[in-house]
C-alpha cells in the first residue's frame, strides 16, 4: 500500500481539469449541462436535492463557482450575469447612507455608475488615489466606511495597488476591502491571500476567454451576513448566470493558466519593444522597471505582469486614432482578455471625465504571435 499523502494539486492542474470532477452517472470527464428552471419537490415539500429554482440556482453554476473559488482560495464563490452585476451586487447590499471609497482610476462603467447612480441610490462615494496611502488614511478617517474597493491592475493607466498595505489600513477603520482582480486573475495576484475581504472578476475577460460569455464573479474570504445579502441580491434581481454561460465559462478557465502566461510574456516583450519606439511617448506596463509601481507589481503579482499594457502616442489623439485605424491583425474592439488582441483609443469612448490621455491607445495582448503583433503595431504607428 502506498502510504504517501496526496498532493495538492496546483491551480494550473485544478483549472485544467475542472476540480477533476466526473459525472457520477455516465462517468463523462465533462460534466453535463444543466438546464433546467424547476426542480421537483419532495413528498414532504421539501428539496432534499438542494435546488429549488433556476432564478436562484443551478448545478452548472454551481461547477463554475466551485472552480472560481478553489482558484482563488477563497470560502464561497457566486457568478454573476456580467461583471456590473456581481460589482453591483456588492453595493447594493448596502445601506443607503453607507460611505464608500473607490479608486480615481478605474473601470469606466464602474465609475461612471458609482458617480451618478449609486448617490442617487444613497451611497456616499469618495474617489482616493489607491496608490496615495496617506490620501487613503485621510479619507478613512473622515468617517465610518463601509467598503474600501481595489482595481489593480486599474484599467487603462495600469497603476498597481499593494492590496496587504490597503487592506491593513481599511480594516484598522473597520471597513471592507474588496479587489476587481480582472486583469491580474488568479493566475498572477490572489487578493484573499493579501488581507481582500471579497475580489471581483468580469469573469467576460480572462476567465472565459473566448469572447462569447458575458459573466461575473464574486469569491469571499468568509461568509457573513453582507454575503448573504449579496446572495439574495443576486437571486431578487435575476443576476443570476445562465446554465449555457457558465458551461461555456467553465471550458474557457479549463485554459486559463496557458492563456494567462501566453498573453503576459507577449505583452512585456510588446512594452519593452514600443519603450523604445519614435512615436511613443510612453508606455504603461506593470513589468517595465520604470513603471511607478513595479515593485509592488513584482511582489504582489507572481509569475506575471498581465496581458494589459497602454501606449501614447507622440502626436496626440489624431495619431492614436491614426494608428488604430491602420491595424489588420489587432482588432479594433471593446473588452479585453481574450484570445485575439484588442486595440482601442479609450480617451473617444470614456468622454470628458474620463482621466485617460487623449493620445492613449489601450492594448490587450492577446495569444497570436509576438512578432505579427509588434509588426502590425509599428507599421500603423508608422502610417
Amino acid at each position: 500500500m502506498n502510504d504517501e499523502p496526496l498532493l495538492q494539486p496546483s491551480r494550473r492542474t485544478l483549472a485544467a481539469q475542472a476540480l477533476g470532477r466526473i459525472d457520477a452517472v455516465t462517468k463523462a470527464i465533462v460534466r453535463p449541462l444543466h438546464v433546467t428552471t424547476t426542480f421537483e419537490r419532495d413528498a414532504d415539500n421539501s428539496y432534499s436535492s438542494g435546488y429549488s429554482y433556476g432564478r436562484s440556482d443551478n448545478a452548472t453554476v454551481r461547477d463554475a463557482e466551485d472552480i472560481i473559488c478553489a482558484l482563488e482560495g477563497g470560502k464561497e464563490a457566486c457568478i454573476f450575469s456580467s461583471g456590473m452585476s456581481a460589482a453591483l451586487a456588492v453595493f447594493l447590499s448596502l445601506q443607503p447612507g453607507d460611505r464608500i471609497i473607490v479608486p480615481t482610476v478605474m473601470y469606466w462603467a464602474l465609475r461612471k455608475w458609482l458617480t451618478v447612480e449609486a448617490t442617487r441610490w444613497g451611497l456616499h462615494v469618495q474617489l482616493v488615489d489607491m496608490c496615495d496611502h496617506r490620501a487613503l488614511e485621510q479619507a478613512l478617517s473622515q468617517g465610518p466606511t463601509k467598503i474600501v474597493w481595489v482595481e489593480t491592475p486599474a484599467n487603462p493607466l495600469w497603476q498597481v495597488t499593494d492590496i496587504a498595505a490597503v487592506a491593513q489600513l481599511a480594516h484598522g477603520h473597520g471597513a471592507l476591502v474588496v479587489v476587481d482582480s480582472t486583469v491580474a486573475t488568479p493566475i498572477f495576484t490572489r487578493p484573499l491571500e493579501l488581507g481582500a475581504d471579497i475580489v471581483m472578476h468580469s469573469a467576460t475577460k480572462y476567465l472565459n476567454g473566448h469572447t462569447d460569455v458575458i459573466a461575473g464573479a464574486l469569491v469571499v474570504a468568509q461568509a457573513s451576513d453582507l454575503w448573504q445579502r449579496i446572495l439574495n441580491i443576486r437571486s431578487s434581481h435575476g443576476m443570476i448566470l445562465g446554465p449555457f454561460e457558465a458551461h461555456q465559462l467553465i471550458r474557457g478557465m479549463r485554459t486559463l493558466d496557458l492563456r494567462v502566461r501566453a498573453s503576459a510574456q507577449s505583452a512585456l516583450l510588446i512594452a519593452e519593444t514600443f519603450s523604445r519606439h519614435p512615436r511613443v511617448r510612453a508606455v504603461l506596463y506593470p513589468g517595465l522597471a520604470n513603471h511607478p509601481q513595479h515593485a509592488v507589481a513584482a511582489r504582489q503579482m507572481q509569475g506575471g505582469f498581465g496581458g494589459m499594457l497602454s501606449i501614447c502616442c507622440t502626436g496626440g489623439a489624431e495619431a492614436a486614432i491614426r494608428t488604430a485605424a491602420k491595424v489588420k491583425i489587432w482588432k479594433r474592439a471593446t473588452s479585453l482578455g481574450s484570445v485575439e488582441s484588442l486595440i482601442e483609443h479609450r480617451a473617444s469612448v470614456e468622454g470628458p471625465t474620463s482621466p485617460c490621455p487623449d493620445d492613449l491607445l489601450r492594448l490587450s495582448v492577446g495569444i497570436e504571435d509576438p512578432g505579427d503583433l509588434i509588426g502590425d503595431l509599428d507599421a500603423a504607428l508608422a502610417g
